[in-house]
């Protein structure tokens, strides 16, 4: 994303995770030979959202992002374009997609 000099990996993780999965899968991506992936903050996954151009496929309703409060964490849905917070322990629906910065 040359708007933001971030690196999005190409696709999710393809299948319902928790967070704590989700942050490891972030954690232990490996795409393009880089080793420093992240999970991505709420604000950029919302910079990434396009509701016209669809800019990446997301196979779920809702991503994971790295913020929590308490045992909850915030989500994003590419479907619509909300945020919300949901149990760290849920799993329905809701990705992975790792990021790192571009530079």
């Amino acid at each position: 994303d040359t708007s933001t000099n971030l690196m999005w990996a190409a696709k999710d993780n393809g299948s319902n995770t928790k967070w704590a999965n989700a942050k490891s899968y972030c954690e232990n991506y490996r795409g393009g030979g880089y080793t420093d992936w992240r999970m991505p903050a709420q604000d950029e996954l919302a910079g990434l959202y396009d509701s016209k151009t669809k800019r990446i496929k997301v196979t779920g309703y809702w991503v994971w992002s790295s913020e929590m409060r308490g045992s909850e964490a915030a989500v994003f849905s590419f479907t619509d374009g909300r945020r919300d917070w949901g149990p760290q322990s849920y799993d329905n629906g809701d990705r992975a997609l790792p990021v790192r910065s571009g530079k």
